[in-house]
């Protein structure tokens, strides 16, 4: 599976964007909606929409940040700390958006308020609903073509893409969109009926949404941070192609860690042929570097470190 890096990171940038602007814009007609309106699952969607306002802005400083060159003190390069960034926006979701939504449809069912005149409220959702199917479109786009890129299906991609800045766009607007219709539901309820039960269990719902996809980021990145390998896949291509270079007898241990969504690390212990010289074995480590390379072309770093067998040492039991 492709999904480990590639192209468009520019892309990721401008899909974030989009997604906070059109977010930013949708919150406040939703806050004054549900203000004039009296509506808990509007005022519970005007939080949604301040949570992923904030969620994109950290974002982009995440896509900002992680783009610093390697330097003496950070060798290895920044790509990491857009999972930090990531994880901090996926903790905003849930406490800016889903537990507030949960409480104030908790207070809503509680006091069993009155709903007032919904007009208002259903303009702000139909606008807001074309606004987010905007962004949702933008990031879907970016994330379909670059499925197709690593020809692998559009699902599988989402959900091992290391490019959590789309992946986050992506669910966040899909989960907009679903609340919307909640929103616009529990709207529909409380006026048919004269009841606020229905408001406060839109506001519930659309809560309880918020924090499955702030739990579903949240892993993805603390994985991420934590240092997650090539898929199983990927990993015995690479060790597939190390074999395949003359001077290579075996590959005794492999390490690849995915670093960013364009930055791959791998490290193996290789055994070379007893035949091979100095000049032999330097000359395969550059052609194995090559062919890595143009087999991922997000791999940055590879690294291998002569090992013979364990057998072979002096002193060890054969």
């Amino acid at each position: 599976m492709g999904s480990a890096g590639g192209p468009g990171a520019g892309g990721s940038t401008f899909t974030v964007l989009v997604a906070a602007a059109a977010n930013f814009g949708v919150a406040l007609a939703k806050a004054v909606a549900g203000v004039l309106s009296g509506s808990s699952a509007m005022l519970a969607e005007a939080g949604h929409s301040v949570a992923d306002t904030m969620t994109e802005a950290l974002l982009f400083v995440a896509l900002k940040r992680s783009k610093k060159p390697a330097d003496d003190d950070h060798p290895l390069g920044y790509g990491p700390e857009r999972y930090i960034w990531a994880l901090l926006a996926s903790v905003a979701t849930f406490v800016g958006g889903g537990v507030f939504a949960v409480y104030d449809g908790i207070h809503a069912l509680t006091h069993d308020e009155k709903p007032g005149n919904p007009l208002i409220s259903y303009i702000v959702l139909a606008v807001a609903f074309v606004l987010e199917g905007l962004s949702l479109r933008t990031g879907w786009r970016q994330a379909t073509g670059r499925a197709e890129h690593f020809r692998v299906p559009i699902l599988r991609y989402l959900r091992h893409t290391p490019d959590t800045a789309v992946k986050a766009v992506v669910m966040e607007d899909s989960a907009a969109l679903v609340g919307l219709v909640l929103a616009a539901l529990g709207l529909l309820g409380g006026q048919l009926t004269g009841s606020g039960i229905f408001d406060g269990i839109a506001s519930i719902l659309i809560g309880v949404l918020l924090i499955v996809v702030a739990y579903v980021l949240g892993r993805a990145n603390t994985e991420l941070l934590v240092g997650r390998a090539l898929p199983k896949p990927m990993r015995e291509a690479v060790r597939r192609e190390l074999l395949s270079v003359d001077a290579v007898q075996d590959v005794m241990e492999l390490t690849t860690l995915v670093q960013g969504p364009g930055e791959i690390l791998i490290a193996a212990k290789v055994d070379f042929r007893d035949v091979s010289t100095s000049a032999q074995i330097e000359w395969a480590c550059e052609e194995a570097e090559t062919r890595l390379r143009t087999l991922i072309p997000a791999v940055k770093r590879v690294y291998l470190d002569p090992t013979p067998p364990r057998t072979s040492a002096p002193g060890l039991p054969e």
